[in-house]
């Protein structure tokens, strides 16, 4: 039997970071993953340059049952505490938009990176490993072999992409040592649209505008993008999050004006133009013609009634949709819900009623904007625990 003082399952961001700070300290850890590669999930982000962290994140970027939960641990490793070790290694990285840090290069620069301190900890890493049984004293039974623990760090993450590993391996251990699982759900992810919106925003597919996108009192002001599948775009993905099947998400395609003032001020002083030549001001034109066709008032100005007006700006500021569903675990970048926070220590992570014990990132019930809020967290809780395991 191989005997190590820390277990990590799951290397991913937050296990790898929690891999390096245990070793740091001196202790004997072994960083287990069942799939061949590992940090996929880093790989694949923001377009294969990692959106890494944020230049400005609060509790306020997180969605949790507890939403002080997450204070602490970003407290003691932050933001800027990440950009230190990504300028250590000579990583170029830029500002894209909204203080989001993207590499200039690859992420693979940032895998690179987590697996050069992990050697430097001496970091034991076995991958393609399977695990079969967890006992309550943290004997491990796996494909590879036996392996035995004080320490057991989960850091499986959440069942959002599964074709590059994800698994609810972290819900049914917390759910064996008797833990609380806030239900998982899918965040981050594009919204679907009955066929007859579909067969509209086809026509418009490729434009994008900048938009204010609400529901459940919570709103972002984001791009919106119109495809042949709807209306996506980071607002979209935002507002996935928030949205609750049945209820309606409302759409501002001119955040920054009052469309109604915009066309009766027109209609005094332009009479003789139709609306859409006016809405293309602060539209795209084939949208603004899409919009006023739809309600069919091709016609100049003076000949439309207040009434009508307000109904273009209706459909402009106030656009009202119930979304059919979203696309699921499949496209999803992140799983709502998870371990919840009521059980697990916020200074170590560790679960209040099974000592040595220990869930960090995605599978915790704490789940981030989309910006680099994800991978922040992931860094700060594997952080946080890494000083205790």
């Amino acid at each position: 039997m191989n005997k190590f003082d820390v277990i990590i399952i799951g290397a991913g961001a937050a296990g790898l970071m929690c891999a390096i700070e245990a070793g740091k300290r001196g202790r004997s850890v072994l960083l287990l993953d069942h799939t061949k590669k590992l940090g996929e999930k880093i790989r694949i982000s923001g377009g294969g340059r990692c959106n890494f962290t944020n230049l400005v994140v609060s509790p306020e970027n997180f969605l949790s049952n507890n939403r002080r939960f997450c204070i602490s641990a970003l407290k003691r490793f932050n933001q800027h505490d990440f950009i230190s070790l990504v300028q250590k290694h000579d990583i170029a990285y830029h500002e894209k938009t909204l203080g989001q840090l993207f590499c200039n290069e690859s992420s693979r620069q940032i895998i690179d990176m987590l697996l050069v301190e992990c050697a430097e900890a001496k970091v034991t890493i076995q991958t393609e490993t399977t695990i079969k049984t967890v006992s309550p004293n943290f004997l491990l039974k796996t494909d590879q072999g036996n392996y035995k623990c004080s320490s057991l760090v989960i850091a499986t993450g959440g069942l959002s992409i599964p074709k590059i590993g994800a698994t609810g391996f972290g819900y049914n251990i917390a759910r064996q040592f008797k833990l609380k699982v806030i239900p998982p759900r899918a965040g981050l992810v594009a919204l679907t649209f009955e066929d007859y919106l579909c067969r509209e925003t086809k026509k418009l597919a490729g434009i994008s505008v900048d938009a204010k996108v609400e529901t459940n009192s919570h709103s972002f002001s984001e791009a919106l993008l119109f495809t042949h599948k709807g209306i996506s775009g980071p607002a979209i993905l935002q507002i996935s999050s928030y949205w609750i099947n049945g209820q309606e998400i409302v759409v501002d395609l001119a955040p920054n004006m009052d469309i109604f003032e915009l066309l009766k001020s027109a209609k005094h002083n332009q009479p003789k133009q139709e609306p859409a030549k006016i809405l293309s001001r602060v539209l795209p034109k084939r949208l603004a013609q899409l919009i006023t066709t739809g309600q069919s008032l091709e016609i100049r100005l003076a000949e439309i009634s207040d009434e009508n007006l307000k109904k273009i700006a209706v459909a402009i500021n106030n656009w009202q949709i119930t979304p059919k569903g979203n696309d699921g675990y499949r496209t999803a970048e992140v799983t709502l819900g998870g371990i919840d926070t009521q059980e697990l220590s916020s200074k170590t992570f560790e679960a209040k009623k099974v000592p040595g014990l220990y869930f960090i990132g995605e599978v915790v019930d704490v789940t981030g904007h989309l910006g680099g809020f994800n991978f922040q967290w992931a860094w700060s809780s594997g952080h946080a625990a890494g000083q205790f395991v």
